[in-house]
């Protein structure tokens, strides 16, 4: 015990009769020197006279209060200082006593302040071990959350290469075109997970076509009226599909709307403007720019300038011109470059899982961040993971709305 006073008398009377009780004491006769000597001893307990030359007890209090949390602080105080010593009370102190204090009192605010001591120290160790726990728990969900991400990440592909190999379809049509959603969409301000379901309607927009017959989807030559009608409905089929999968309600929403046009004469709804969500209308530009810029086999693609003019012209009509707006912003170069890419990355396997290990990182990294927690899975939006994983249907789409 630490007894602070800068009367010698006070300090050896006080020392004397708590040795006498078993306790082992050291003195100090100011504020600064029992700062300093608590420092450097492991002093559960202090006990300080509230009013000494230089620097107080409230000053030693808050002091040690800062320094050293662990320590209990009991204040003595003379008669008519009482208004101080409840204010000490507030500041941190366990207990008063007025001056000159009866043993028997002394001794039973000693054990008070020790006893509640131990407590408050066992409730920070049973507080720190639970913390361990804590972590310990958070990095087993994180695991399995991370499990869950690539289950879910794998699923989505699955069900896209299960469309393409239907369709007889290599040209990794919506690899590309996610990664021409997600270029537009960052244009945009969009990020996060807004950024990841954009990025999984775009990847499922036409898994709806697994509902097709395959007379209608495979067909070589044009469709009929009723065939139309039928390839029509592959919008709400998809819809129907992933609509009631949580992590895929957004994206069911793309999937069903990436027909509609800007103007409202698309379908199936013939929804228009901001009717049509944001993951849609930006879907729409890039899934033109693939189509008219990749080569089919009854023609050969165009340019990429061509391709940019005749979405450029279709702004306000076909297309929001927002979303245009942040389409061009890209430039031909930037639009050029993500293709060159994507097919870098299809020629060389050991990049892509390279690329897709390194997205698996940005998850773990992502998933300590705390604040919203974003423990959304890395989506289809990372253009390497669906490389590595997949090969993508294809929808044909012209500028003027129609596909076949």
């Amino acid at each position: 015990i630490l007894i602070v006073d800068d009367d010698d008398s006070v300090r050896d009377v006080i020392s004397v009769l708590l040795r006498e009780e078993g306790y082992n004491c050291v003195v100090a006769n100011g504020a600064e020197m029992a700062l300093d000597v608590a420092g450097e001893e492991e002093t559960p307990l202090v006990i300080s006279d509230m009013k000494m030359p230089g620097r107080d007890g409230l000053w030693l209090l808050e002091n040690l209060r800062e320094r050293l949390p662990d320590t209990s602080v009991i204040m003595l105080t003379g008669y008519g200082d009482t208004e101080s010593a409840v204010d000490c009370l507030r500041r941190g102190a366990v207990d008063y006593l007025l001056k000159p204090p009866k043993l028997t009192d002394l001794i039973r605010a000693i054990e008070r302040a020790l006893a509640k001591r131990r407590i408050e120290m066992a409730r920070k160790r049973y507080q720190k071990k639970l913390e361990g726990k804590v972590r310990d728990r958070t990095a087993e969900l994180r695991s399995a959350l991370h499990n869950i991400a690539n289950t879910y990440q794998n699923t989505l592909l699955a069900l896209v290469a299960a469309l393409d190999a239907r369709e007889h379809e290599t040209s990794d049509h919506s690899q590309r075109v996610v990664s021409y959603t997600s270029a537009i969409a960052s244009r945009m301000g969009i990020h996060g997970k807004q950024m990841e379901e954009i990025g999984r309607g775009a990847l499922l927009h036409d898994i709806g076509k697994i509902g097709v017959p395959d007379a209608v989807l495979l067909k070589p030559g044009k469709l009929t009226p009723d065939e139309w009608l039928e390839m029509r409905r592959h919008p709400e089929i998809g819809f129907q599909m992933i609509q009631n999968i949580p992590f895929l309600s957004t994206p069911a929403d793309i999937v069903l709307s990436h027909q509609e046009r800007f103007d409202g004469a698309g379908y199936p709804r013939n929804l228009q403007r901001n009717e049509i969500h944001i993951g849609a209308r930006i879907f729409a530009v890039a899934d033109t720019l693939d189509a008219m810029t990749s080569d089919r086999p009854y023609r050969k693609g165009t340019t990429f300038a061509n391709a940019i003019q005749e979405i450029k012209r279709c702004a306000n009509t076909q297309f929001d011109p927002d979303v245009v707006k942040a389409f061009l912003d890209i430039g031909e170069e930037g639009l050029i470059r993500i293709k060159k890419e994507m097919a870098e990355k299809k020629l060389n396997p050991m990049q892509a899982a390279a690329d897709a290990a390194e997205a698996e990182t940005e998850l773990a990294r992502l998933t300590d961040l705390d604040d919203e927690p974003d423990h959304t899975p890395v989506g289809p939006s990372s253009a390497a993971t669906a490389t590595a994983l997949a090969t993508p249907p294809v929808a044909i789409r012209s500028a003027s709305g129609t596909e076949g």
